[in-house]
């Protein structure tokens, strides 16, 4: 923000030999003032200041400054001191209403030495005798008026006058950085309680509990890189006490990323109850992908089916990343024979069956995971992956505690997610 120098007012002003020591006190005095105004970014607290300063400064008996609401093509009283007639919020039209009124439209200075001989005086207080009004500008914007009241007749003369109007444009560059700062501060407000908002509704379409399966413990984690994210699972309860678990990932961040999340699951959960096989849910939810997402997004997803009874797990893949399972000593990877991301083109996928033996552990993780970087740019990667799982006390929050602990405070990049099955 701009500073008030000497170099500010009129060399007559400050020359030793034209001002006398009382005013040249009271422009040091109104110096430190601008200084201060100028360090305050609350609106309402930058006004209140400025008001109460220059009426104790000059001796006013009211002052006041209305700011300009473009839109409106009015005046609003934002600032008042010493006026009975009108508090803040009062409006007026501009060039309809007194001296400050006249002032708005002109954008000259209005000084009434007498305000009984002045036509466009609007009186407040009886008492006021003589008053100025100063528009403030940043270069041809509008900001507002200033306006300053005395109970004597003449009481600002040429020099007071010009020490104001310097005030007043240093004023108005305080005064519209403040307004400029406070809309910001409300915009950045409401996009943080939206974004609140979005992550309350996201959480609630994740599941509420794992699921209670005979003979095993299925359990899910996700964390967001941001306020919302497009990484999601789910628990789905089939007929004959199967179960449909689903990790997906969908492309981008953010909001945009969470509506496309929000899609892809109503359809994964339809399509879970009315398909057969993991394969034959990817290849319909790939159908209405393509036709329906926008052009460069799409998906990666796993699809699982548990069955419990035969201890065995089958699966489909769309471009995500391979399941890992753990049995006994032995850690692999489960790769897929075909299929694309969703979302792309048309195009099958192949089904992969695990048997799920007894102490047995698979899971289901996505790229946040893996792709997790610490400050050397270093990958959590598939290796530390597989090592950690091989711990038998292995779950979903120790494997992301894990990941947070390597990358050691420089957080996640992207969203986090795993599905663990425990047999």
């Amino acid at each position: 923000m701009a500073t008030i120098s000497q170099a500010s007012f009129p060399a007559e002003t400050l020359a030793p030999s034209f001002v006398p020591v009382e005013q040249v006190q009271e422009l040091l005095k109104l110096q430190r003032a601008a200084q201060k105004i100028n360090s305050i970014l609350d609106l309402d607290q930058l006004i209140d200041q400025i008001v109460n300063d220059i009426a104790l400064s000059f001796g006013c008996l009211e002052t006041n400054i209305y700011l300009h609401e473009e839109e409106q093509a009015e005046l609003v009283l934002a600032g008042v001191k010493g006026c009975t007639l009108y508090g803040k919020g009062h409006r007026m039209k501009l060039g309809k209403e007194g001296m400050v009124g006249y002032v708005a439209a002109t954008r000259q200075m209005r000084y009434a030495p007498d305000v009984r001989q002045d036509p466009y005086y609007s009186c407040c207080e009886q008492s006021v005798l003589s008053e100025v009004a100063i528009p403030l500008q940043v270069g041809p914007h509008l900001v507002g008026v200033f306006m300053a009241s005395h109970p004597e007749l003449n009481a600002f003369p040429p020099e007071q006058l010009r020490i104001l109007q310097a005030l007043c444009s240093h004023i108005a560059v305080a005064v519209h950085n403040a307004r400029l700062f406070q809309r910001e501060r409300q915009q950045k407000e409401s996009l943080d309680r939206e974004a609140q908002e979005a992550r309350a509704i996201q959480q609630a379409l994740f599941p509420k509990s794992s699921p209670f399966i005979p003979g095993f413990a299925v359990t899910g984690f996700s964390i967001p890189a941001g306020a919302v994210g497009g990484d999601w699972y789910d628990f789905l309860p089939l007929d004959g006490g199967l179960w449909g678990l689903v990790l997906a990932d969908v492309s981008g961040k953010g909001m945009p990323a969470a509506l496309l999340m929000s899609s892809t699951r109503g359809m994964v959960r339809s399509l879970a109850q009315a398909c057969c096989t993991p394969s034959e849910v990817l290849a319909r939810l790939n159908q209405l992908m393509v036709a329906d997402f926008p052009s460069g997004k799409f998906v990666t997803l796993i699809y699982a089916v548990l069955d419990p009874a035969n201890r065995t797990l089958t699966f489909a893949n769309a471009g995500h990343l391979p399941p890992l399972l753990v049995t006994g000593e032995e850690a692999r990877f489960l790769p897929s024979e075909t299929g694309l991301p969703l979302g792309l083109r048309c195009g099958s996928f192949s089904e992969t069956r695990v048997d799920l033996p007894e102490n047995s552990r698979l899971v289901f993780y996505s790229d946040g995971i893996t792709e997790a970087e610490n400050q050397n740019g270093e990958e959590y990667g598939v290796a530390r992956l597989e090592k950690h799982l091989r711990g038998l006390e292995a779950c979903p929050e120790s494997i992301l505690h894990d990941v947070h602990s390597f990358v050691n405070g420089t957080g996640l990049s992207d969203d986090a997610s795993v599905i663990m099955i425990r047999a």
